[in-house]
Order: structure tokens, then C-alpha cells, then sequence
């Protein structure tokens, strides 16, 4: 069960703020249950890229043998 301040992965590109299917975020607000969510996405220095609300099938949570990947944003 995923709750706040859970990271989680994107699962879906989410292309009006740039971020794509595997981007690591924290779970801020759980909605409805856990029906969506509400994920701060954030730099690797700690700036904050963008929040999203998603549906609950966008965002998994992160497993205990991934290890984070580093890509540029615009």
C-alpha cells in the first residue's frame, strides 16, 4: 500500500510537465483512498521539477532491488 511521503515511479509519461515513465517521486497527498495521487517530483539537488495528481495506475512503488537512473530536464 503506498502512503504519503512513499516514493513512487511514474508508470506513464506525463508529457505537459516533461516527465516520463520510470521518474521517481514522493507521494504528498493520497486522494479518494488511494484512487490518485498527488507526487512532487524533484532534481537530484532537491528543486522541485513539478507536482502532479495522477490516477493510481500511474505511479507504482518503488521496489527493494531498483536503483535510481539520472536523466537532464529542461
Amino acid at each position: 500500500m503506498i502512503k504519503e511521503l512513499d516514493p513512487v515511479v511514474l508508470t506513464h509519461d506525463l508529457a505537459d510537465s516533461g516527465l516520463r515513465a520510470g521518474d521517481v517521486g514522493w507521494i504528498v497527498t493520497i486522494h479518494r483512498g488511494g484512487a490518485g495521487y498527488e507526487v512532487e517530483f524533484l532534481t537530484l539537488g532537491g528543486e522541485t521539477i513539478s507536482v502532479e495528481t495522477v490516477p493510481a495506475d500511474q505511479v507504482r512503488p518503488v521496489g527493494r532491488k531498483e536503483i535510481a537512473h539520472a536523466r537532464m530536464v529542461a
